[in-house]
């Protein structure tokens, strides 16, 4: 008897389990890794959508503190990290990155202001699309992308696929890119970090020797004012020296690295306070919420803050020098706590906000029709004069003041000195740095309805302080004309007025030398007891 050592091949019949099946079941893998990766998209989109909830309520217009900037890109990095990581796929890259931006603008729409809003094709649009939602990308969306690609990466590697083991050269090339990819955004990532943890600081006052001045003071605090953190910086040769609060325009105007730049010598004969108000500069994080924003409570935040340095330094008054929104803060406040104060200074003096605003429309649309610019004089007659209701408006009725009033010195009537040239100072951290002039639109935004009805021609013409202006030869028509008006009227104990001959709107640090001479030599030889 022999064996028939060929046994035939048996096929497989139609209901013999497939190879993808697992052995006693009747689901498909296929079936099985499909659902898995529904579940992944889930989890991983759950997960982007609650940090987008979370943003929103912690941080409804971005980052705005160097803390809270640093947590928001840890939580990012950790959450793209679980998302790439569910989804095994680098479509988790753009999955959860996409569902927070969507949840976190959806989830602050109550939030009010220019930073927030809706996109605008302007100069003020440019600023708030950058230094908001851009810079906001850079914070949260990058490093969620950065950690999806790692998470998926590490997903995929413990699950390898035996299809890609030896995969095609251009695989393996693409492979190594993304790879490079991810390195480069992490040393990004690493760099923004490094920057942002810088701290601000300013320098000492130092001697001829290069050591700090006894009795100096030279100082970055944090100062609690009607419920809001706000900063000061503190500056001067010595502390016996008169006090002064500076008072930034705006509203919303931050001036610690003009006065920093432009004004040291100021601080050889008082001790300067510099104070960004609520909503401005470094105290751009206490704006909100908006509704609690009010001139009067800025008239008190004034008041408050007096009252600090006087305990301080030990002093029965302080000077008070305001320029542009600040000479109207200013005006109030000497108004109303006139025994706070040894005397005012206005530069760049304002009169009537609304007043001043109806005369750059005049003259702005002048100009656009003399000059042929049909687009801007459609765009300002479709507009109508001001007061306007949001803050866009007010770019197109203001913001051609250097065409509309050029004078020879700096080439307009704003001068040397601008705010957003001196935003590169130690005294400013790098996210201080970032949200300045987006402060500058939220604060104007919030504050600037409300000074609509100020006229001092009608209301401050009588005052218990001594007052003192300096002014601009080439002062804007609009500004320059009204203190005009207003200045013969006003009686004080003592009040004097410098024209500087080269200065526009800023003189303080346009001249700064005739400025300082001025402080030194009229103002406090006048009101010194």
């Amino acid at each position: 008897m022999t064996t028939d050592l060929h046994t035939p091949r048996t096929e497989p019949s139609c209901t013999e389990p497939s190879r993808t099946e697992p052995l006693g079941t009747g689901r498909p893998r296929t079936d099985r890794v499909a659902g898995s990766q529904a579940l992944g998209l889930a989890y991983a989109v759950a997960i982007a959508a609650v940090w987008g909830l979370v943003a929103a309520a912690w941080t409804p217009r971005g980052p705005l503190t160097t803390s809270t900037a640093l947590w928001s890109i840890l939580v990012s990095l950790v959450v793209g990290l679980m998302a790439g990581f569910l989804m095994r796929s680098r479509w988790a890259m753009l999955v959860a990155p996409a569902t927070f931006a969507a949840v976190f603008e959806l989830a602050r729409m109550s939030v009010d202001g220019p930073m927030v809003d809706g996109i605008h094709l302007t100069m003020y649009g440019a600023i708030a699309l950058v230094t908001g939602r851009g810079f906001h990308a850079l914070l949260s969306l990058l490093p969620l992308v950065l950690g999806a690609a790692v998470g998926a990466g590490v997903a995929r590697s413990r699950l390898p696929d035996p299809r890609t083991r030896s995969g095609s050269t251009s695989r393996r090339g693409t492979v190594a890119l993304g790879r490079a990819g991810v390195a480069l955004t992490a040393v990004a990532l690493l760099v923004l970090v490094a920057a942002l943890a810088r701290p601000a600081s300013t320098d000492p006052i130092t001697g001829v020797d290069g050591e700090a001045l006894p009795g100096s003071v030279a100082e970055l605090t944090t100062l609690e004012v009607g419920g809001h953190d706000l900063r000061l910086m503190i500056r001067g040769a010595s502390v016996d020296n008169p006090v002064l609060l500076f008072l930034a325009g705006g509203p919303g105007g931050s001036e610690i690295g003009t006065m920093r730049r432009h004004l040291p010598a100021l601080e050889e004969h008082f001790t300067v306070v510099t104070w960004d108000q609520r909503g401005a500069g470094t105290s751009y994080p206490e704006l909100d919420p908006t509704d609690s924003v009010t001139l009067d409570g800025y008239v008190a935040d004034t008041i408050d803050v007096t009252n600090h340095l006087r305990e301080r330094f030990g002093v029965e008054q302080v000077y008070l020098l305001g320029q542009s929104w600040g000479t109207t803060l200013g005006v109030l406040a000497v108004q109303q706590r006139p025994e706070l104060y040894r005397a005012f200074v206005g530069t760049g003096q304002m009169v009537s906000q609304r007043a001043t605003d109806e005369i750059f429309y005049d003259d702005t649309l002048a100009w656009a029709t003399r000059t042929g610019d049909d687009g801007l004089a459609t765009r300002l007659r479709d507009a109508g004069p001001p007061p306007y209701d949001e803050m866009f408006p007010y770019e197109t009725a203001l913001s051609h003041e250097q065409a509309v009033y050029p004078y020879d010195h700096s080439g307009n009537s704003e001068g040397s000195g601008q705010m957003s040239e001196n935003l590169l100072v130690d005294e400013y951290t790098l996210i201080d740095q970032v949200h300045i002039l987006g402060a500058f639109l939220d604060t104007f935004a919030a504050l600037y309805p409300q000074l609509q009805d100020i006229d001092f021609r009608k209301s401050a013409t009588h005052f218990e302080v001594p007052m003192f202006f300096v002014q601009g030869a080439h002062e804007a028509p609009g500004r320059a004309d009204l203190f005009d008006e207003w200045y013969p009227t006003i009686q004080a104990p003592a009040k004097d007025r410098i024209v500087l001959d080269t200065s526009g709107h800023r003189p303080l640090w346009e001249q700064p030398d005739e400025f300082v001479d001025y402080l030194v030599g009229t103002v406090l030889e006048r009101t010194q007891p």
